[in-house]
């Protein structure tokens, strides 16, 4: 009574500030407990926040419901913000080659999944508000959730109505987080896979087309290059190929463009393979003998950041580094090493490999910058620049032929695509979109815990009575129809019809959930890279699915 009396004298702000911070340190506790690796992770601030929010229910303590929707509403934005600067520099690559059929394979998940949702919709009458909760509870996917409550609250609903959908998606989540891990497990016991074979086919497969790129030393032979200055070979330096290094004899020398090409030297390109082997065929033949001798002309390389705003934009043709005796051969982003071409420009946190001497390098280097502890920072003014600009845009009504009303993007949907553009770009005037990536994950944390926290709290006065005398042991038989019936179907597919690598299978299946848990249980299988390249190629667009997904069904069940 006594500890009653004490809280009814706080403030609201201060009585809801600290049921926040009390279910984001008993979640993050909850969180981590896991046996053998598999835990309820992030979910359990929101298992935590039902807790606090029953209790102080029960006590018939009120919490500030406008301060818990704002907290919900902001830890959302700074949540899909943070992950749309994260996933943007390699969004686009991801849809590309072998991560083309991995994509295919998790847009597969999501969609058949929408659609058991929407049957389910249809066959036992659940309510719209609950099924969207239930699917996003299902594959494990808060951003949904999140995506979900807008897109109610937008539509006019309720608030004890879009209760409901935090509560579908606690009922759901826990065994969204065991159905993917009995998916991997069955389609590896019914069709008899053997790890170790996997794993060979896997760095078989990496080897042949690894996405770093690859160095070779070719010597010339073609005698029509004689005398040729390099810049004038067919191919050379417009098609992604750099020469970083050129071996006359004994002597090592920085490779100019106006520098006349002989018989018998040797020169070390950077580039795509498949440019590589071209120029191999125009220039002679590829030798395996040492270019890293230091008689004659010093050379060397090094690393430099990008960091000066006067490069940002820049492309590399216009930086005059010929006149400076240096050249780039590897331009490092989020990563991913890109081909070295003459029109592409250079982003802040871009990691430079410049060959040259030691001062002509020395000399070049406060053209870029270099500053490395800039990396370390936050760049504040165009994290809430970007978040502004993605609230705009998720206010943008957008018309589409079959919808009664217009879809907008929201604030889950909103500052998760103008992330994904913006951090694509790199800088807009004197906003720079670079967040380093312990921050970012910091920050992203911080959204998650806060959201959470805000979604339990509001939903824990009926969890409890849901559950036991309402249609929650219903709803959470549903959500296991909505996890396995996608997860099974695709995953034997994906494996019996295209053959797909089972470890890569694994990480694609993990990712159509975004799930972590389920991704370090891939893990645990192999030592090989395979699941975490599948997982990382997927995520992207399976979190903007997952995000647009509820949106489409509110609007089109409602």
């Amino acid at each position: 009574m006594a500890l009653l009396e004490f809280l009814n004298t706080i403030s609201p702000v201060g009585l809801a500030a600290s049921a926040l911070a009390l279910a984001g340190a008993l979640g993050l506790l909850l969180g981590g407990l896991n046996w053998r690796g598999i835990g309820l992770g992030i979910g359990g601030v929101l298992f935590a926040g039902l807790f606090v929010g029953h209790w102080t229910s029960v006590a018939g303590l009120h919490l500030a419901p406008e301060m818990l929707e704002f907290v919900r509403e902001f830890g959302l934005i700074i949540f899909v913000f943070t992950i749309g600067i994260q996933v943007g520099p390699g969004f686009f690559a991801t849809l590309q080659k072998a991560g083309l059929q991995f994509n295919i394979i998790a847009a597969s998940i999501v969609i058949l999944g929408v659609l058991t949702t929407v049957a389910l919709h249809f066959i036992a009458g659940i309510p719209v508000p609950a099924l969207v909760g239930l699917m996003s509870g299902a594959v494990t996917n808060t951003p949904g959730l999140g995506a979900a409550t807008q897109v109610l609250k937008d539509s006019g609903v309720p608030s004890e109505v879009i209760s409901e959908a935090s509560l579908g998606y606690a009922v759901a989540y826990p065994f969204g987080i065991l159905g993917i891990l009995l998916t991997m497990i069955a389609v590896r016991q019914v069709l008899r896979v053997r790890i170790e074979q996997e794993e060979a086919e896997f760095e078989a497969s990496r080897s042949r087309g690894s996405k770093e790129l690859p160095a070779i030393n070719v010597v010339v032979r073609n005698a029509n290059l004689e005398g040729l200055e390099l810049g004038e070979v067919p191919d050379l330096y417009d098609q992604g190929v750099v020469v970083s290094r050129l071996k006359r004899g004994d002597t090592l020398m920085h490779p100019l463009r106006s520098m006349a090409l002989h018989m018998g030297d040797v020169l070390h390109l950077v580039g795509p393979a498949e440019k590589l082997h071209a120029m191999v065929l125009i220039l002679g033949e590829e030798v395996d003998v040492s270019i890293t001798s230091t008689k004659g002309t010093q050379l060397s390389w090094q690393r430099v950041a990008v960091t000066s705003q006067k490069a940002l934009g820049k492309h590399i043709r216009d930086l005059g580094l010929e006149e400076r005796s240096v050249s780039i051969s590897r331009v490092t982003r989020a990563g991913t090493q890109l081909p070295v071409e003459p029109d592409l420009a250079v982003q802040f946190g871009d990691i430079l490999t410049v060959v040259g001497a030691p001062g002509d390098i020395e000399a070049v280097k406060p053209l870029f910058g270099d500053q490395v502890k800039s990396l370390e920072l936050v760049q504040f003014s165009g994290v809430f620049f970007g978040i502004f600009l993605g609230v705009l845009l998720g206010s943008i009504p957008i018309a589409f032929p079959g919808l009664p009303a217009p879809l907008k993007l929201g604030l889950a949907g909103g500052p998760l695509v103008a992330a994904i553009l913006l951090s694509r770009i790199g800088f807009l005037g004197p906003f720079v979109f670079f967040m380093p990536p312990v921050a970012n994950h910091a920050l992203r944390e911080l959204g998650i815990v806060l959201f959470l926290s805000a979604v339990g709290l509001k939903a824990g006065g009926q969890f409890v009575d849901t559950l036991i005398h309402g249609p929650g042991l219903q709803w959470m038989m549903y959500g296991i129809v909505i996890t396995l019936v996608p997860l099974m179907i695709v995953g034997f597919v994906a494996r019996v019809v295209y053959r797909v690598n089972y470890l890569s299978l694994s990480g694609v299946l993990a990712g159509s959930m975004t799930d972590p848990p389920a991704l370090a249980f891939a893990n645990g299988m192999s030592n090989s890279a395979a699941a975490s390249v599948g997982y990382a190629s997927v995520y992207p667009l399976v979190m903007c699915m997952r995000i647009l997904a509820p949106q489409i069904i509110v609007l089109l069940l409602m």
